[in-house]
């Protein structure tokens, strides 16, 4: 190497190096700045670098003057290409970052869908971005559910101050009236409180049902449960209210008992199947039937059908069924035929969805030619014999 060609890289060297060492001053000084201005910077670092070198490497080469300014002329150019390309990144970054910002801040504060960021953004912050609205999203449903469960909470509240105000209004005006001696039929005034006291322990019981369910669930002890069994005792239990309301209690069950067998709390699910009934009974109209059916299905579940003729729940209502404190009557507490209140507090739905869910099942509810069909699905025993 001779001594020309050793200046040469020398002076580069050192230019390199000392535009190098003022472009990091630069770049610290604007470390809290812009992202933007940053890469700006950083672009124009190696343009001045090479610039300064090339200058420096001219002028040792003694070049002629012509071709030295090709030479300027064309790192020039090179330079503001440079430049140019450094600000489109520099805000093509900048923009991305902007919006991952604006949506970290509505994070948890606002759950309408995020405005679309204009033009492209980089594929790692395009990928931030996503997992944000997936974020949102779930935030958002999150969101919903708990409003939905806080205006169920407050109806509840509401449902069950009047469903208890009523009878103890009825337990005083008896009281009253025993007291004062206006009162010709002590016995059966007595009757008419003894049922006021055991319908309101029947709403103080489901509360305290669904509060359980509700809960954390507890370990219980599971054992094979034969929901043909089941049905049967169910239907007996509830023949005397069906004949009372006028209503046909039909049980409909395949004769191979163990291939209806599920793993589960016998007493949880009669609860539930119990509340089914009733609540069909309750709406068929007299001279109507109540079908109580169980069935496997092709894929080894127990299905559990309760069949009323109630007419129809109307489209809008099926969803909130299985609500807590939902009624299908207009009024919270309709009138039986001896004048006292035949509603119960519009948890007995809501109690079987959880027993069901609790078992690790599915309940539904669908319209039929002329009422309608609550369905409970349950995976079947372990032991129970296959297809």
């Amino acid at each position: 190497m001779n001594k020309d060609m050793a200046t040469i890289l020398a002076l580069t060297t050192l230019w390199t190096l000392v535009v190098a060492a003022i472009g990091a001053a630069v770049l610290w000084q604007f470390r809290r700045r812009s992202l933007r201005v940053t890469v700006i910077v950083a672009g124009l670092a190696p343009m001045a670098a090479a610039l300064a070198a090339v200058l420096q490497s001219v002028r040792a080469m003694f070049i002629s003057e012509h071709d030295s300014w090709v030479v300027l002329w064309t790192l020039a150019f090179a330079a503001l290409l440079g430049l140019v390309m450094s600000v489109l990144l520099g805000q093509w970054i900048s923009t991305g970052s902007r919006d991952v910002g604006r949506r970290l801040r509505q994070l948890g504060t606002s759950y309408e869908p995020a405005e679309a960021t204009a033009g492209a953004v980089p594929a790692e912050l395009a990928e931030l971005t996503d997992e944000l609205e997936m974020t949102r999203k779930k935030l958002a449903a999150s969101h919903e559910r708990e409003r939905a469960l806080e205006a169920s909470r407050r109806e509840l509240v509401a449902f069950m101050s009047h469903d208890l105000r009523t009878p103890l209004a009825g337990l005083r005006a008896v009281s009253e009236g025993l007291e004062d001696g206006v009162i010709d039929d002590v016995p059966g005034a007595l009757r008419q409180m003894r049922s006021t006291v055991d319908r309101m322990t029947g709403l103080v019981d489901d509360l305290f049902e669904l509060s359980r369910l509700s809960a954390d669930p507890l370990p219980r002890r599971r054992s094979a449960v034969s929901l043909r069994e089941l049905a049967e005792d169910v239907a007996g239990e509830n023949n005397e209210h069906a004949r009372a309301e006028g209503v046909r209690l039909a049980v409909s069950t395949p004769g191979d008992d163990d291939r209806l067998a599920v793993q589960g709390d016998p007493d949880e699910l009669t609860r539930a199947v119990t509340n089914l009934v009733g609540n069909a009974i309750r709406h068929t109209a007299a001279g109507g039937t109540v079908t109580l059916s169980v069935d496997r299905e092709p894929d080894g579940r127990v299905k559990l059908a309760v069949t009323d003729g109630c007419g129809g729940i109307p489209a809008a209502d099926l969803e909130r069924v299985f609500d807590v404190g939902w009624r299908g009557d207009e009024q919270r507490t309709p009138e039986a035929a001896d004048g006292r209140s035949s509603g119960g507090g519009g948890l007995g739905l809501a109690i079987a969805r959880g027993v069901v869910e609790s078992h690790e099942g599915k309940i539904a509810v669908s319209n039929v030619d002329g009422g309608c069909a609550f369905q409970i699905d349950l995976p079947a025993s372990a032991g129970s014999r296959a297809e």
